[in-house]
This record gives structure tokens, sequence and C-alpha cells, in this order.
């Protein structure tokens, strides 16, 4: 009985539902029409109000916005008057204000991107330098956040690829720009990425010595030494030297490599360096 019902009352129902789909469907279609068509109408619209304000009035409004601390306000209305208005001072400028507002917006992927299409189209550019000083900016920023800045313990600990990039755009803008009113400030925090990334190196040196990969640690050592001269990891990296020719029974060059370190640090006390992590590498007020 209960197959016998089903089967005629499923026959029946199937095509009243698709029935009700089919006769809805012209509906749902032309309102979609509709809503596609006022959305171009309306694009269209700021495009004529876009148009007949001109470069100059927009890029004002997208400054008001940047201003306002209002990025993705500021970072649209940029991107439209470049658009617009592909030539010209106003969209030299607004290239550099968009990168600096998609920085401030955390989208440093996209603020380098507007970076190099910046220093590719304009190399002569009056404000290039800033571009250079800001990409690095970007990429020193990767390398650091909040509680990094609280505890600089954890920088080392981590990916040093943003801070090879960063000593790089850094170091491009002093070679490029060495008059620049930014190169100041870059030398400096070039000097903390170099200390930072020779403490990292120390940080790799140390599991190796950890792991009994003697021959290893002392070759991360000296890389240390050779790339990082004047780096306040130097002390660490002869340290890491002298133990592990001491573990691989090498007496004569732990001897030397100690001697070097009472010849170049006197009676330093390694461990209370240890301590003093953030002070070593970042030696500024």
């Amino acid at each position: 009985m209960i197959g016998a019902h089903s089967g005629p009352g499923s026959r029946i129902i199937r095509p009243i539902m698709q029935n009700r789909l089919t006769d809805n469907f012209p509906i749902r279609l032309l309102v979609l029409l509709l809503m596609v068509a006022m959305l171009g109408i309306s694009g269209c619209a700021r495009d004529t109000r876009d148009e007949e304000r001109g470069p100059e009035e927009l890029y004002e409004e997208a400054h008001r916005s940047l201003q306002a601390q209002n990025y993705s306000r500021a970072i649209d209305q940029y991107r439209r008057l470049t658009t617009l208005y592909p030539f010209g001072r106003h969209a030299e400028q607004a290239q550099l204000d968009m990168a600096y507002a998609q920085y401030r917006a955390n989208e440093p992927e996209r603020a380098i991107g507007t970076l190099d299409r910046f220093i590719r189209t304009y190399p002569t550019h009056p404000n290039v330098d800033y571009a250079w000083y800001l990409k690095g900016l970007v990429h020193y920023e990767e390398t650091m956040s909040f509680m990094r800045r609280l505890f600089p313990g954890q920088v080392v600990d981590r990916d040093q690829s943003s801070a090879r990039e960063a000593f790089r755009d850094f170091q491009e803008l002093i070679r490029r720009h060495p008059q620049s009113r930014y190169v100041a400030d870059a030398r400096q925090r070039m000097v903390f990425l170099r200390n930072v990334m020779a403490e990292h190196e120390i940080v790799v040196g140390e599991y190796y010595f950890r792991r009994g990969a003697y021959i290893a640690a002392i070759n991360r050592a000296k890389y240390v030494i050779e790339t990082y001269p004047q780096a306040p990891a130097n002390i660490n990296a002869l340290d890491l030297m002298a133990r592990a020719y001491t573990r691989l029974d090498l007496p004569e060059l732990a001897s030397d490599t100690r001697e070097v370190i009472r010849h170049n640090y006197g009676d330093v006390d390694i461990e209370k360096e240890h301590e003093s992590l953030w002070r070593r590498i970042w030696p500024f007020d």
C-alpha cells in the first residue's frame, strides 16, 4: 500500500516542483539583470563625476582619507585616480601614497608590488629615494611586531628572509641616494637587522652543537664572523667555536680561539652577555 501510494504521488510532485522553478527562473534572471544594469549605471555615473572633478581634486580627497587613517578608502581612491589619470604628477605621487596606505593597512605584498612598479616606472623621480626607504620599511616591519619589540629574543628564532630583504633595500637606498634624508634612519635600522641576523645564525649554530654536529656549528660561527664582522654576536660565535673544538678533541684550536676572545673582549662574562641580548642587538637609545 505504501509503495503503491508513494509511486504516483512522487510522479505528481516532481513535475509540479520543476514547473515552479521553471516559472520563477525568468523572474530571477530579470532581477539579476536589473541589478547588474544598476551597478553598471552607478559605476558609469561615478566615473563621470570623477572625470569632471579632475586629478587634483581626486588626489586631495584621497589625501584626506589617508590623513584620517581610513586606509582602505584611501587605497581605493588612489587606485581610481591612477586609473583615470595614469600620467602626471598627481598620478605619480598617488602611487607612493597608495603604497604607504597599503603598508599601514597591513598589506605588505601589495605595498611592495606598488613600490616596485613605481621604481621601475620612475627611476629618476625626485621621491624615488622614499620609495626605496618605504620598501625597506615594509620588509623591516614584517620581521617585527608589537610582541617582537617587547620580546626581542623571539625575533632571532624566526625566518630571516624579510630581514635580509629589508637590509638589501636600505643598502640600495644608501648606494643610490647617499644624500637622502632617509639614510640616517636606514643605517640605524641596518645595524639592528645585521645584529638580528647574526644572532639568528648563532641560534642555528647552537642547535647544531646540541645535536652533536660540531663541524656544522663551527661553520655557522665562522659565517657570522666573516659576514657580520662588527656584530655583537661575534663573541658568541668565537665561544661556540671554542666549545665545538673542545668536543672534537682539538685542544690547540680551542685554546687559540679562547685567546682571541681574551684579546678582543677581555674578561667578558659570556653568560651575562647572553642575558643582555636586547642591548647587544639594539645599541641605540
